[in-house]
């Protein structure tokens, strides 16, 4: 009896060893499963928190000007504070040019497009290009000819900046008068500005007798001045679709020997604010516009979109007029 007792005592210590060595196997497995899922979270949880790293393209129709001059500085300044890339191309007023750019910034990989077309409808098969590319296009300062194209736009109030120049020349040429227009028609921005300066004047005695195309270009504004003032040195006043075009008829003018003539541009430059401040220029005043203040908008509206959030179709920038009376709040230093 007390042998089988012991037998017995010998099997029950065995089946609680096996017991609890099976034990320890099932334990050992599942805190390795744990320790598994934990590191697979824990990388998941690494790449998540990683910071992407984007590629912009930027395109504007005259890289030269000192207006997209500010809007290419700033726009880069912000991106590349963030730590990321801005590929910049100049077409130099070629749409031609700005396709073929705007091509090989697309085969770069790019994650969305600044873009200011040189010409509003030429540009159409750059921006079919971007759209097969699926990249993205944030619009500036000049429309393009299907705003379906973009995600999002942002500029100038262009028609109210010509608008607030024609409301100034009614007041201070109530008789009206011959005026020269130096406008440029593949230029959405300033067609807009031309039709708000246009409407502004009508039915206020003001004659057009010249409307000449000065390509936004200083040089080729000068030009055209210069043989339309030798045909009409009686005009009260010039338009100019902006600042540098502007600047052009003032030199033309001035080279003529003109002096009773007022000449307003569009932009708010600093080269234009100076000839106001100065006192005795022929330059009346200009429609102005910030260029910084729609770099900024830009930027934000890319980076908005490309990290899912929504985007509003359209974000209209301020334009005012900055005239020798109040050029003094706005500096003449920097662009406002």
């Amino acid at each position: 009896m007390k042998k089988r007792l012991m037998a017995g005592a010998l099997a029950l210590m065995m089946a609680g060893s096996l017991v609890a060595c099976g034990g320890g196997k099932d334990t050992k497995a599942s805190s390795e499963g744990e320790s598994k899922e934990t590191t697979v979270a824990e990388k998941s949880e690494s790449q998540s928190g990683e910071k992407k790293h984007y590629k912009f393209g930027y395109t504007c129709m005259d890289g030269t000007n000192p207006f997209f001059v500010t809007i290419q500085d700033k726009i880069k300044e912000l991106v590349e504070a963030k730590g990321d890339e801005l590929i910049v191309t100049d077409p130099g007023n070629d749409v031609t040019k700005q396709i073929s750019q705007v091509e090989d910034m697309l085969s770069q990989k790019l994650d969305g497009l600044f873009m200011n077309p040189v010409d509003a409808q030429g540009i159409i098969p750059a921006l079919d290009l971007a759209k097969e590319a699926g990249v993205p296009m944030v619009g500036f300062d000049t429309e393009v000819g299907d705003m379906s194209y973009l995600v999002s736009y942002t500029g100038s109030d262009n028609y109210n900046a010509g608008k607030v120049v024609g409301e100034d020349l009614v007041k201070k040429a109530p008789n009206g008068g011959k005026i020269i227009v130096l406008d440029s028609p593949t230029m959405q921005s300033v067609v807009d500005r031309t039709n708000g300066f246009m409407d502004a004047i009508k039915d206020h005695g003001f004659e057009v007798v010249a409307q000449q195309d000065a390509k936004g270009n200083l040089q080729v504004a000068m030009g055209i001045a210069e043989d339309l003032l030798q045909s009409n040195p009686d005009v009260v006043a010039i338009f100019g679709g902006n600042d540098p075009t502007a600047l052009g008829a003032l030199a033309a003018a001035n080279a003529a020997g003109i002096k009773k003539c007022m000449i307003y541009g569009v932009d708010g430059s600093p080269d234009i604010k100076s000839e106001l401040a100065s006192g005795n220029s022929l330059i009346e005043g200009t429609g102005a516009q910030s260029p910084v203040s729609i770099a900024e908008k830009a930027v934000q509206i890319m980076y908005d979109y490309v990290e899912g959030k929504q985007v509003e179709a359209r974000y209209p920038v301020e334009t005012f007029l900055i005239t020798s009376d109040n050029v003094a709040q706005y500096g003449t230093d920097g662009w406002q």
